[in-house]
């Protein structure tokens, strides 16, 4: 294996154009794709996450795509332990692994030297409990006179996340965010290339890509997953969410899909500026006409 071959990262917001570019790459390098999209991890959840299809797929291999299904809990640190054995596979090959996301947290979790703080059975449930008695938005404005950086990056009504960071802030007695390393990279060589997009331009591509998910039949995908509903990761998916409470009758159809909208654009703006901390990403032109060729010269001469 050449020692020189790096480990890629795609990064961007949702509706970048991450796929597109993460496959001609892949073509161009001798590139394996390694899902970094905790949504894709589940089996049967293709519309609502825009799971790429095989043709999209163009032959390149795809790793850690349909590998739970809806009913089990997702988590960052088991994540972290798949890819990193996946990424050392495809080394093995000689092959480019590219990693390809649009979560912050998710990409660095491989790239990083992050460790996750225990958990703690009693406390979880503790917040928990008032997650559920209280709502997300009356935890997130405890978690912001607890830990107001936390706050700002985690949105008002992820309560999942709203929990962890209450947790681990009770349990190690510091902020959340604390647990977050500098960026610098366990892999000798490390190319993350990131899609900019501007605002205006990537709200349209968001809203025109649910309304191709409510045309793809999203809310048929939702019905036909059995154990959705009660899971504690998978059913707080944006769009997935918004459907669930429309078949529970909490909001019309059409609400449901404004709020998928709207949803995903403050999502969107969170992804961006979390992943804009990292000095590391080289950012190109999404619709640069020469977008392959720069991220191939990225990639080859790093």
């Amino acid at each position: 294996m050449r020692p020189s071959r790096p480990v890629v990262a795609v990064v961007g917001p949702t509706a970048s154009g991450k796929t597109r570019l993460s496959v001609g790459l892949a073509r161009a390098v001798g590139g394996e794709i390694v899902n970094a999209d905790s949504v894709q991890l589940y089996r049967g959840m293709d519309v609502g996450s825009a799971k790429a299809t095989e043709e999209e797929r163009d032959g390149v291999p795809h790793h850690l795509l349909d590998v739970l299904d809806p009913s089990q809990e997702a988590s960052v640190a088991a994540f972290q332990r798949e890819a990193r054995a996946v990424i050392e596979q495809v080394r093995g090959r000689d092959a480019v692994p590219i990693l390809v996301g649009g979560s912050s947290l998710y990409v660095r979790a491989v790239l990083d030297p992050l460790d996750f703080p225990g958990t703690d059975p009693e406390v979880r449930r503790r917040w928990t409990e008032r997650l559920d008695a209280f709502g997300p938005e009356a935890l997130h404005t405890e978690l912001l006179a607890r830990d107001p950086e936390a706050a700002a990056a985690i949105l008002p009504t992820n309560g999942r996340r709203i929990v962890r960071a209450l947790e681990v802030g009770e349990l190690t007695g510091r902020p959340f965010v604390a647990t977050m390393p500098a960026p610098v990279s366990i892999y000798p060589e490390v190319v993350m290339i990131g899609l900019d997009v501007p605002r205006d331009v990537l709200d349209a591509r968001i809203d025109a890509r649910v309304d191709a998910m409510w045309a793809d039949d999203l809310v048929e995908e939702v019905t036909g997953l059995p154990g959705l509903a009660g899971s504690p990761t998978a059913s707080r998916a944006l769009g997935y969410q918004q459907v669930l409470a429309m078949l529970a009758g909490e909001m019309t159809e059409d609400e449901a899909r404004a709020e998928t909208k709207s949803g995903t654009r403050r999502f969107a703006r969170r992804q961006d500026r979390m992943m804009r901390k990292d000095p590391r990403i080289h950012w190109l032109p999404f619709d640069d006409p020469d977008l392959l060729g720069r991220a191939v010269a990225l990639v080859e001469h790093p």
